[in-house]
């Protein structure tokens, strides 16, 4: 992997990390990777990484559809459910909360990442 992808996605792994709206599974499959970096394990936390990443995405509708149930309501307020749809008029793909802004940067570079 060339050192600036490397250094640009342990950067976004880091805002992915300290989001607030970062699973667990996510933190630790980021933490597994941070610490594989430069082992015989790195392409294999690499991929175990991206499916993670893959998995915990959430998609714009996904965003609204949660943000507009009972349960949505209560995690994020009133708010929500029209931002969703707002970013996607605006042309989004995926939620725009940190912990997604940080895995969809990633994921921008999986080819990279998995060469």
């Amino acid at each position: 992997m060339d050192q600036t992808v490397r250094d640009y996605v342990v950067e976004q792994t880091h805002r992915l990390m300290e989001a607030f709206s970062c699973s667990g599974e996510a933190k630790e499959a980021a933490q597994a990777w941070l610490a594989a970096l430069g082992t015989d394990r790195e392409a294999e936390e690499t991929r175990k990484y991206v499916q993670e990443l893959e998995e915990d995405l959430v998609t714009v509708d996904q965003l609204i559809a949660f943000a507009e149930s009972d349960e949505g309501r209560q995690v994020f307020g009133a708010e929500a459910a029209p931002h969703g749809r707002e970013i996607k008029a605006a042309g989004a793909k995926y939620c725009d909360c940190p912990a997604c802004a940080a895995a969809a940067a990633i994921l921008e570079k999986k080819d990279l990442l998995l060469k």
